[in-house]
Parts: C-alpha cells; structure tokens; sequence
C-alpha cells in the first residue's frame, strides 16, 4: 500500500525545488551582475579621462588642478599633485573595472573601488545619497560574496594543483 502526499505538500516540495533552483541560478549570476554594476560608471569615467594614452585630457587636468576640491571637516582642501593624480585616477579608472568584468583579483579590485569611492565622497560631499552610497554597497557585497562562478578568479582556484597533505 503507497501512501499518497496531500496536494498541499506535494506544492510545498515544488515551490521549495522551484526557489533551490533559483537559488542556485542567482549564486551563479548575482555576482556577475555586481561586478558589471560597479565595473561600468568607474569605466566610464575613466574613458572619458584620455586624449590618446598616454596623453591625459586638458579637461581631466583642469578638473584636478582648479574644480576638484577636498571636503575634509568643514574645511576646503587643494588635491595634492593634482597632475600626477589625474594620471594616476585615469588610469585606475580603466584598469580596476576591466580587471573586476574579467573577475580577477576581484575583492582587492573592489577593495581599491571602495577606496576610491570614499575619495570621491571628500571630493563630493553631497553625492552619498545618489551615486557613493550604492557604490560602497556594490563593493562590499563583491568583497563578501567573492567573484563567483564566473570569473577568471574561480577559472585560476579550479587549476590550482591540491596540496598534499603533511605526512
């Protein structure tokens, strides 16, 4: 004699194998996604930065050297060197988000993006609310979720030879 499930548990097991495996397709996308989302703004902002590498843009320079303005305590600050920070935000503007689409290095990339966006907040105190408080959201989920799936970081942690173990 077979016991039949009621029509109530046999939907209680569908609706918790359904939402397993959307579970199990978010842990593969959700990362993905995050890096994209934090990757794109700091790209292409970074894109907008040259005249032809090497050459940075007047417009970049000008930002550095007269607009950008550190806001630290109530007082107004001057960037120090502004030149060789423009050359050095410019480039870190392209690098760090190509790095975190690839999924390489990603929580130190996200790490260095969530530095960069407390600067930026000095520089733009009153940008938290649109821009920097969702970018700090986006990195510190990339640094506590990892890379994910997708990625040339979990790609180099499958080639990884195993350690024997101590004898």
């Amino acid at each position: 004699m077979t016991s039949s499930a009621s029509p109530s548990a046999r939907l209680d097991r569908l609706a918790r194998w359904g939402l397993g495996g959307l579970e199990a397709i978010a842990r593969v996308i959700a990362p993905l996604v995050l890096r994209i989302a934090l990757a794109l703004p700091f790209l292409r902002s970074g894109l907008t930065r040259w005249d032809g590498f090497p050459s940075i843009s007047a417009g970049t320079l000008f930002q550095f050297e007269e607009m950008f303005k550190l806001h630290i305590f109530g007082g107004i600050y001057e960037l120090p060197m502004p030149d060789l920070l423009a050359y050095i935000v410019a480039v870190a503007e392209i690098v760090l988000p190509i790095l975190l689409l690839l999924g390489l290095g990603t929580r130190l990339v996200a790490l260095a993006l969530l530095l960069m966006t407390g600067i930026i907040q000095l520089v733009f105190p009153d940008g938290w609310a649109n821009f920097h408080l969702n970018w700090a959201a986006l990195a510190i989920a990339i640094i506590a979720l990892g890379p994910g799936a997708l990625s040339l970081d979990h790609l180099v942690g499958q080639r990884r030879p195993t350690e024997a173990p101590d004898a």
